[in-house]
């Protein structure tokens, strides 16, 4: 049992590491699409029009994938203050709210990503998008939408590995001053 718990949470922490990468990159390029479209703008008169749809989606990207990583290091906003800290039941019917408040939100999206009305698959949120495409960019909006079962997937796994019993981590590991 220690072993799948160790191997849960060196999922979970994996996890966040491609997901600190891939938010990265999402920021790199939001601000880099952004800062050609202003100096386009307003040094040659003639912006491209695939920047703003690119700073967009990259946008959408950083924001569900960094929204993983938040709640890996539980910056998301707790129920309860100070609940982390809570020993005994309180702590436990603490952490059981948190997690069915989550499993509430996370799990009827990650259906419908899938399945639409009526147990649809071809109204499901990732079929209906793999037949659009982005409006100035060469891509399936598929691409864009495919953030959203990901960071429902991350979430739920980091989510398994507080019950494997993650820790909460320290400012020094978290990124906090």
């Amino acid at each position: 049992m220690k072993r799948t718990a160790n191997m849960m949470i060196g999922l979970s922490n994996g996890l966040d590491r491609v997901a600190t990468v891939v938010a990265g990159a999402a920021i790199v390029v939001l601000v880099g699409a952004v800062m050609l479209q202003v100096v386009a703008r307003y040094i040659f008169q003639q912006p491209p029009s695939w920047t703003e749809e690119l700073a967009r989606y990259a946008m959408i990207w950083a924001g569900l994938i960094g929204a993983s990583m938040s709640f890996k290091r539980r910056f998301d906003p707790a129920l309860f203050n100070g609940a982390n800290n809570t020993r005994g039941l309180i702590g436990v019917a603490a952490e059981a709210m948190k997690s069915i408040v989550v499993l509430t939100y996370l799990l009827p999206i990650l259906f419908y990503v899938f399945y639409g009305p009526g147990m649809n698959p071809a109204r499901g949120f990732l079929l209906r998008h793999s037949r659009t495409m982005a409006e100035a960019l060469p891509f399936s909006t598929l691409w864009v939408a495919v953030a959203v079962p990901l960071m429902i997937v991350f979430v739920l796994l980091h989510l398994v590995a507080r019950w494997c019993g993650d820790a909460v981590p320290s400012a020094d590991e978290s990124g906090a001053n």
